[in-house]
């Protein structure tokens, strides 16, 4: 009977070797596929029907819920653990930075955690164009729903307080070029930019400015430029038409331009330009008063600057579109007539 007890117990234990022995043998069998499989997933492409997704990472966000989000926008690659296993081994789960991110279309896991840990988000542009009024790029900064827009009813005066410049006319301080932002930025703050743009490419135009100009400030110049930017459109012109403005400047003939006129008229102006706006007085006006207007009356960009304070030699004092986007430049009067009577009254 002890000898059937101790045989039974004997094989009692080979048993439970045996399912011992089986057991780990399938956990190193499940382990050693967890890894494959974990492998795999890091560096396999995300696949999806779309180009590109936009994930976004907000302010206290957990990887929890950044992961709850990949799901939201469509990544459903892998399993949560092969996500949070991953992070861990990247050392990200408390680097990840705040933003948009692009998800392109064949990224891996690996990549997309390594481009939220170095904050590789989405920019956008804005591009402010030459020859703007204030009021176009105001219209265009709203037209930006990636910015945060806090301008709404600030007329211009408490925009330039807010901007540091109390007093200061908006038009014209800000550069015409392409900025680069992300997601919540504010508008003002772009603009504090172009500000700060415009002061370094006006200070750069004025400290290189050409001897013996009529122009005593950086403001003045600024306010010519905007004018040559009004006035032509090809680049190739620019020095010229400053020429004939400086040379009016030098003795004493009024500018006479047109888009000074137009600025102010203001919502007045329905598109038509006839004699007797000419003739009304304003003080931006400059057939009715000489020199300079008051205040610049658009953006002017690099190359009107550099006009304006490099501007051509020559003894032109007039000039007329040609209807082609070009000026016909005159030294007299009389030439100046010819030339309007067959490039402006002949098309008329």
């Amino acid at each position: 009977m002890a000898k059937a007890k101790h045989k039974t117990r004997g094989i009692a234990w080979r048993v439970l070797l045996l399912i011992l022995a089986l057991g780990l043998a399938a956990s190193v069998l499940l382990v050693t596929d967890l890894w494959r499989q974990y492998q795999v997933f890091v560096d396999q492409p995300l696949t999806s029907a779309q180009n590109e997704r936009v994930l976004e990472v907000k302010p206290g966000d957990s990887f929890t819920r950044v992961l709850r989000r990949m799901r939201t926008i469509g990544i459903d690659q892998g399993h949560d653990w092969q996500w949070r296993a991953l992070a861990f081994q990247l050392k990200v789960l408390e680097r990840l930075q705040v933003g948009e991110y692009s998800v392109g279309h064949g990224i891996s896991p690996r990549q997309l955690l390594r481009k939220l840990e170095a904050g590789r988000v989405i920019e956008y542009r804005f591009t402010a164009v030459e020859g703007w009024s204030m009021r176009e790029l105001r219209a265009a900064l709203a037209l930006h729903d990636a910015l945060e827009q806090t301008l709404g009813e600030m007329d211009d005066a408490a925009l330039m307080a807010a901007l540091d410049r109390p007093g200061v006319h908006p038009e014209g301080r800000f550069l015409p070029e392409t900025y680069h932002y992300t997601r919540g930025v504010r508008d003002i703050d772009l603009l504090k930019r172009a500000a700060l743009a415009m002061d370094v490419a006006l200070g750069a135009a004025w400290a290189g400015r050409d001897d013996d100009l009529p122009l005593q400030t950086p403001e003045q110049a600024l306010v010519l430029a905007s004018i040559v930017e009004k006035e032509t459109g090809r680049a190739s012109e620019r020095a010229q038409i400053a020429g004939v403005f400086i040379r009016r400047l030098r003795m004493g003939m009024r500018l006479q331009t047109d888009p000074t006129v137009i600025y102010g008229l203001g919502a007045g102006f329905d598109g038509n330009l006839r004699r007797r706006d000419l003739q009304t007085d304003t003080p931006y006006n400059t057939y009715t008063r000489a020199g300079l207007p008051p205040t610049p009356i658009a953006m002017p960009g690099r190359d009107a600057l550099l006009a304006a304070v490099h501007p051509a030699a020559g003894n032109s004092l007039y000039f007329v579109a040609r209807g082609d986007g070009s000026h016909h430049f005159s030294a007299t009067l009389s030439e100046h007539n010819r030339a309007v009577a067959k490039y402006q009254l002949r098309r008329r």
